[in-house]
């Protein structure tokens, strides 16, 4: 069960960090509307995300034994597509898809957690950066029992949640000397610890069968 949480957590927080559009509307609103619109904002993404890490892990689920047969090449394919999303991400500039915040229209929370959560849901593309993570850290919960299944999927929003508290906390606390130079610090360092998990992954089925 500790595994359980402690991967769903990493892969909540993996999911969450890369400053694409739902990253950079949620520095924008705790910019120009702050912290809790912010933050309303990254709970929308998680919610979304949520409902696509369990339909993922449940269409895992029904093709386990094609899963277990051939789980070295799996995670493989997982680990590659890893490390071109870490080149994706690495090579994208956040600075790019920053747009100037503006006071003059206030939104509530509902109508934030509204828009995180649809655009979010539009990225169906999501599925195979999971499906990845799910190889790449042979996570299966649903294998066990449905209460290990939510316990999973609950770790992986824990993971979403303590990211969206960092972020916007950060962005909130050092607004005032907020450098926009460091969404591209972000956004690299998420890249390479993507690529660093994707050749680790590669490395471990070559040499040690993991």
């Amino acid at each position: 069960m500790i595994e359980v949480i402690y991967k769903g957590i990493i892969i909540g927080i993996i999911v969450s960090a890369p400053m694409g559009p739902i990253g950079i509307l949620c520095v924008q609103r705790t910019l120009s509307k702050g912290r809790m619109h912010g933050f309303v904002t990254g709970m929308g993404a998680m919610f979304s995300d949520l409902i696509y890490a369990s339909i993922t892990l449940i269409g895992m689920g029904f093709v386990d034994d094609l899963m277990q047969t051939n789980r070295a090449l799996i995670q493989f394919i997982g680990s590659i597509v890893i490390i071109l999303f870490g080149v994706v991400i690495f090579s994208t500039n956040p600075l790019k898809i920053l747009q100037p915040t503006s006071n003059n229209y206030e939104t509530r929370y509902y109508q934030d957690f509204a828009t995180a959560f649809l655009l979010t849901l539009s990225n169906v593309a999501i599925i195979f950066l999971f499906i990845s993570l799910y190889a790449r850290f042979q996570y299966s919960p649903l294998d066990k029992n449905w209460f290990t299944f939510a316990v999973g999927i609950t770790s992986i929003g824990v993971g979403a949640l303590v990211w969206w508290t960092f972020i916007t906390t950060y962005v909130s606390k050092l607004k005032r000397y907020f450098n926009r130079q460091s969404l591209k610090f972000f956004n690299r360092m998420m890249g390479i610890i993507l690529m660093l998990l994707g050749v680790l992954g590669i490395v471990g089925i070559a040499f040690f069968n993991l």
